[in-house]
């Protein structure tokens, strides 16, 4: 098994489900059946699988079982697509029982069985699959089930045995079906059918893999095949939802609230219509025949990760609108060429995550699993939130999971756009505290974090070289391929002036008179005039300059630019700069000009 530090958040949380529950002694095999009786008690596995195809699993997820009354609602589904709804509601209701399993709940009236959940109705659903003889029926059934599995299926034949030499109340419910005229024929053949359906061999992931086809409308998510219609899914679904756990049915939608089916080897099917699928197997039953770690597993994961069926929305948004590395976007800061060069180098190792939408786990999950999937490669993550309408308790949780787990991994995580993300912003803060907020949401507008990210990447790479201390007058960006004379001719011309945080250098309409050459400090700069409402279009640091491009056209400026920290510039005014040809140094002027036609090009 991987270390748990590499898993992912989703796989770390069935792990510790698994370690939970693991231990429970509650509960007994069934032995009625007696094959069943020889199933270990100890065996415990959970799988999900989305409706794109993504499995997650842990413990015995793998160990075959047989599939029991969890194949009803499938071979219900083949009925509906082979005969219709009018035809199959002929020989079995859709109406609760409120009663076990083998009961025997038909309508006084008819002899029609209540419901395809129970033996009875199981029974006269089985005859109703197509073939011309009863091979060709128990093929046309298992292919039925493989296609849900997505695999090929088989039968456990030992226990196939064990059930139709011990069914005589099975026997019994078949012969009076018999009798109600609802079978047709000898009895004894749907019969053995109906025990074939039951000895077919499936693990937790298979099962899981049929919920997520039930979730998906009918389609297998990795075959692609369609196993039902969707208008017959959704059938077998609201059969699922009002009789699927018996007279546990009520109970199990209050507090797990998902179309499920259980069956008497301890497995169970639950589905999340539109998102995902999950199977549990675990043998020991409790008094109603479910599986005791299989019903506390799902309960479980329905509350954490907000599965309730009525407290999802009916159509899942995928959250994740676009995918931008460091080398394609970036933050407000103006750069060096040579910062340039190292973020276009380096600048993937910075992945930003543009999310939309409500957050959900169906629809957060595929961003944790495509984070995740390029983790290997990168240093910085920004999730921005600018776009997202609501986030969920379970995907609070799962961010979260997620922040954690790339922390671990010593990559850097931020939330923008979260800080009017409430329930958010109350869940991080009681799991961690006012700091944590800060540390995950802090800055909080996605330009300032992709300036934050840019400036460690550039640490990392160029820790000697990059940083916001003073810069020489030869290390701008104007004065490149200046020699050591013409910078001694440039320098004398420059005015060092030094300004304390927040004041207005230039100011938007004022007449140009002046370029500045940034030595220490940084500068915003910001659309229209002054004032507490302007717009920052970017930032300038050490080694740049704002102010050249009025060199050109000396038209009024076009912008404020406003010191965000103590500042120190060299101002180089026009009027000297037009004094450079008369002063002989045409050259020069030259020079400043072409490096600032090649910075304006870049």
């Amino acid at each position: 098994m991987p270390q748990r530090d590499s898993l992912s958040p989703i796989q770390q949380y069935l792990q510790h489900l698994h370690d939970k529950y693991a231990r429970l002694e509650d509960g007994a095999v069934a032995t009625y059946i007696p094959e069943l009786g020889r199933a270990n008690p100890h065996a415990f596995g959970i799988a999900i699988a989305t409706v794109d195809g993504q499995v997650y699993e842990v413990g015995d997820s793998n160990v075959p079982f047989t599939i029991q009354s969890i194949s009803k609602p499938l071979v219900y589904g083949l009925a509906l697509e082979t005969h219709g709804e009018r035809h199959v509601a002929a020989r079995v209701g859709v109406e609760p029982s409120g009663e076990a399993f083998n009961s025997i709940s038909l309508d006084p009236a008819t002899g029609r069985p209540l419901n395809p959940m129970i033996n009875a109705g199981a029974i006269a659903t089985s005859s109703l699959v197509p073939g011309r003889s009863a091979a060709e029926r128990r093929a046309h059934l298992l292919d039925t089930l493989a296609a849900f599995a997505g695999h090929e299926l088989d039968f456990d034949d030992r226990v196939y045995v064990s059930e139709r030499d011990t069914g005589h109340r099975n026997r019994a419910i078949a012969h009076l079906l018999r009798n109600f005229g609802v079978l047709e024929g000898n009895p004894e053949e749907p019969l053995d059918l109906y025990f074939r359906q039951c000895s077919v061999l499936v693990t937790a992931r298979d099962l899981a893999m049929m919920a997520a086809t039930l979730a998906n409308g009918g389609t297998n998510p990795i075959t692609g095949r369609r196993v039902l219609q969707p208008h017959n899914t959704g059938r077998v679904l609201s059969v699922m939802t009002s009789c699927g756990m018996y007279d546990y049915a009520g109970e199990w939608m209050h507090k797990v609230g998902m179309p499920a089916k259980s069956g008497v080897a301890g497995g169970i099917l639950a589905v999340l219509p539109g998102q995902l699928g999950v199977g549990v197997f675990s043998p020991p039953l409790d008094a109603k025949g479910n599986s005791v770690r299989g019903v506390r597993a799902c309960t479980d994961l329905s509350r954490d990760f907000g599965l309730h069926l009525f407290n999802t929305p009916r159509v899942v948004t995928p959250a994740l609108k676009s995918i931008h590395s460091g080398a394609e976007v970036r933050g407000r800061r103006l750069r060096r060429r040579h910062e340039l060069e190292l973020l276009h180098r380096h600048g993937d190792a910075i992945r930003v995550y543009q999310l939309r939408g409500r957050l959900v786990f169906a629809s957060l999950e595929p961003v944790v699993r495509s984070v995740l999937s390029q983790s290997h490669s990168t240093t910085h993550v920004v999730l921005d939130l600018s776009r997202v309408v609501d986030v969920d308790p379970a995907s609070c949780r799962l961010l979260l999971d997620l922040a954690e787990h790339l922390r671990r991994a010593d990559i850097r995580i931020h939330l923008t756009g979260a800080n009017d993300k409430s329930t958010l912003r109350e869940y991080v803060e009681v799991r961690l505290s006012p700091d944590g907020w800060n540390r995950l949401a802090e800055p909080g507008h996605l330009a300032d974090a992709l300036e934050s990210c840019e400036a460690d990447l550039l640490r990392r790479h160029a820790p000697a070289d990059i940083g916001d201390g003073s810069v020489e007058l030869a290390e701008h960006e104007l004065c490149r391929s200046l020699s050591p004379g013409e910078l001694q001719d440039l320098a004398a011309r420059l005015e060092k002036v030094d300004y304390p945080a927040g004041i207005a250098i230039v100011e938007a309409g004022a007449p140009s008179d002046s370029m500045y050459f940034i030595e220490r400090g940084e500068v915003g700069i910001f659309l229209g005039p002054d004032g507490p409402g302007a717009l920052l279009l970017s930032t300038l640091g050490p080694g740049m300059s704002f102010g050249e491009v009025a060199l050109v056209d000396r038209d009024p400026r076009s912008a404020t630019v406003r010191t965000l920290v103590p500042v120190r510039v060299l101002r180089l005014s026009f009027a000297e700069f037009d004094r450079l040809e008369e002063s002989g140094l045409g050259h020069l002027r030259s020079k400043l000009v072409a490096n600032l036609a090649s910075v304006l090009a870049a």
